[in-house]
């Protein structure tokens, strides 16, 4: 019997593989969309999974702005953020977010969903969003993925 079949192979930065996938936002629900987009930049959706190695995909959102929102979250959601300042608590919603700066939305969401260590901001700078439905990325040759059909 062959016992290194038995093994188990830890994945590491040399033999990992790491492809290129796109995802449009549009009329996806925000947590959903970056619960996958989370999953798929850690690299869970392989069987090469490897926890303290950076194995995910590098993925391309676009239609950013097109992002769903369930129920009053639109309106009624907080996203709070400090100056440094004594009283400089500033508030804000997705609705005003989404005008002024469409991109932060998801990418909020999804870093709040990846490990917060260095591994982690590895892992983020792996993320390209993008308003519109155009991205400088085709020489990657990117694989479209539709989460409605996963």
């Amino acid at each position: 019997m062959d016992t290194l079949s038995y093994k188990t192979i830890s994945g590491n930065k040399a033999t990992v593989s790491k492809e290129w996938v796109v995802i449009d936002a549009t009329d996806q629900v925000l947590g959903r969309l970056s619960s996958r987009i989370a999953l798929i930049l850690r690299g869970k959706n392989k069987p090469s999974y490897t926890p303290h190695v950076d194995c995910g995909d590098n993925v391309i959102v676009i239609n950013a702005e097109k992002v769903r929102l369930t129920g009053k979250k639109m309106t009624d959601k907080r996203y709070v953020r400090h100056t440094g300042y004594p009283g400089g608590q500033r508030f804000s919603s997705p609705k005003e977010l989404l005008n002024r700066k469409p991109l932060a939305v998801v990418e909020h969401a999804v870093k709040g969903m990846l490990p917060k260590n260095r591994l982690g901001a590895e892992m983020f700078r792996n993320l390209f969003v993008y308003t519109g439905s155009e991205h400088p990325h085709e020489a990657q040759q990117p694989k479209v993925i539709y989460l409605n059909e996963i």
